[in-house]
């Protein structure tokens, strides 16, 4: 691997750790305040107990996703400070606000809301975890909008004199189309999440003697990935419609539509050369890519062939194809995989209905299910960020060209090293933190009341 490659690796592994903890918070952040402003309204105990216990997980992985956020900021400076010279007056800002926000409102509020228990008044006290997961989700609309550029660059010029990218509207860069498409569709894939994790966690504890506010968190759980996993669809769908109008080649890739085709299938599996290539066998869905790509059975879907021959012309010779198989197969596996956990969440509600224990054999499989839509969330951004490919931002800057000069190749060896090694252990003590927070019983227990001593005798 040369330079360019260990490099982009780097950047894969810190923004793929990263982003397995982002999701959870935000998701957390909004079950928590959802919790606490139940027990506020009902009055009932044991949402109390799952608002501290949800708080408490929300802060072990608010913790380590800082941290992992921190290290993926700092790689615009370490490996790709090309593409920060030109790209950051625009990409500052919103990399400035989205620090504000976790750093500044996020923690301070999560702190207020930790320590204000019995301190603060109620109502205070609730609107504290309410601002938590108001923050999380404005960090989010506002660091989607400066990935939104890079896959549609809007909102900006070119300034004459340096040649860098100048923003021009702050207000069109956040209302940009792929970030209005992209945000519900990431809190929809954040709520799959989190939702996985309180079932898998509820069912396990439901196992192993917990106590029923576990069935109560199981089956919120199940609620939360079974409608994330429904509104991840249908956000997707809209998603993929305006991909296809912004970067039709991601699309193409996704199919491995080399032809230009009216009525496209969709294919479901397909063997091709490893290298990418027309495949060789295919099992499709008549029309279907059609509908996906721009809502209609009869639209026509440039392929791979025109595309790479218009790209040519307007930018320059060169390959602006992705990665073929990377594209085809993280595009189905993040579909599959996200399906299968909302099925499974779907299964476990109906199974659990009225008072029922559940499948014997799918409490055994829940634990587990919280791999789903962390896999899935990987692939999708898998698929989002190589099928962008040659293009940091989509026609206006190549991959090659953003890297920072003088890199050798035993410096980004020795940095992915040592990242991958502290991220191991960071992986290690949050799930040892996590398994530890599920051990612990959900209600406060009493301290015990020892028995009353008489007086020493006074001499």
């Amino acid at each position: 691997m040369d330079v360019l490659d260990l490099t982009r690796l780097q950047f894969a592994v810190v923004t793929i750790y990263h982003y397995f903890f982002v999701p959870l918070s935000i998701s957390l952040a909004a079950t928590a305040a959802g919790l606490q402003l139940t027990w506020l309204r009902t009055g009932k105990e044991r949402y109390r107990d799952l608002t501290q216990f949800v708080g408490r997980l929300l802060i072990v992985t608010f913790a380590v996703g800082v941290v992992t956020g921190l290290v993926q900021e700092f790689q615009f400076g370490m490996g790709w400070s090309a593409f920060a010279r030109f790209y950051g007056d625009v990409f500052g800002p919103t990399l400035a606000i989205e620090g504000m926000l976790a750093f500044f409102l996020e923690a301070t509020f999560l702190a207020l809301w930790y320590f204000g228990w019995d301190r603060l008044p109620r109502a205070v006290h609730a609107a504290t975890i309410v601002t938590v997961a108001v923050g999380t989700v404005l960090s989010a609309f506002i660091i989607l909008a400066a990935n939104s550029f890079m896959q549609n660059p809007v909102a900006y010029s070119l300034d004459p004199r340096t040649g860098r990218a100048r923003l021009d509207d702050f207000g069109a860069l956040l209302l940009n189309e792929v970030n209005l498409a992209a945000f519900p569709h990431t809190l929809a894939g954040a709520a799959m999440a989190g939702g996985s994790l309180l079932l898998g966690i509820g069912v396990w504890r439901q196992r192993h003697g917990g106590e029923p506010a576990h069935r109560t968190l199981a089956r919120l759980g199940a609620w939360l990935t079974a409608a994330g996993g429904a509104l991840t669809a249908l956000t997707g769908d809209h998603l993929g419609k305006v991909i296809t109008e912004v970067q039709p080649m991601k699309m193409a890739a996704a199919e491995a539509l080399y032809a230009t085709t009216t009525g496209a299938p969709f294919s479901l599996f397909a063997v091709g050369s490893p290298g990418g290539g027309e495949p060789f066998l295919s099992i499709e869905i008549p029309r279907l890519l059609s509908i996906l790509a721009a809502g209609s059975p009869g639209a026509t879907v440039q392929g791979i062939d025109d595309l790479q021959a218009q790209y040519a012309a307007q930018y320059g010779p060169g390959s602006y194809v992705p990665m073929i198989p990377v594209a085809f197969w993280s595009f189905r596996l993040m579909i599959g995989i996200g399906m299968l956990a909302a099925a499974l969440a779907a299964f476990h509600l109906w199974s659990t209905r009225k008072g029922r224990p559940g499948h014997r054999l799918l409490l055994r499989v829940l634990p587990l299910v919280p791999i789903l839509p962390a896999a899935a969330n990987t692939f999708g951004w898998i698929f989002t960020e190589t099928a962008r490919q040659p293009w940091l931002a989509f026609g206006i800057s190549r991959v090659a060209d953003g890297i920072s000069p003088g890199l050798t190749r035993a410096e980004v060896a020795g940095s992915l090293v040592g990242f991958a090694v502290v991220y191991g252990v960071l992986a290690v003590v949050w799930l040892r933190l996590v398994r530890h927070l599920s051990r612990q019983p959900l209600a406060p227990q009493a301290a015990p009341v020892e028995a009353a001593q008489p007086p020493a005798p006074v001499y």
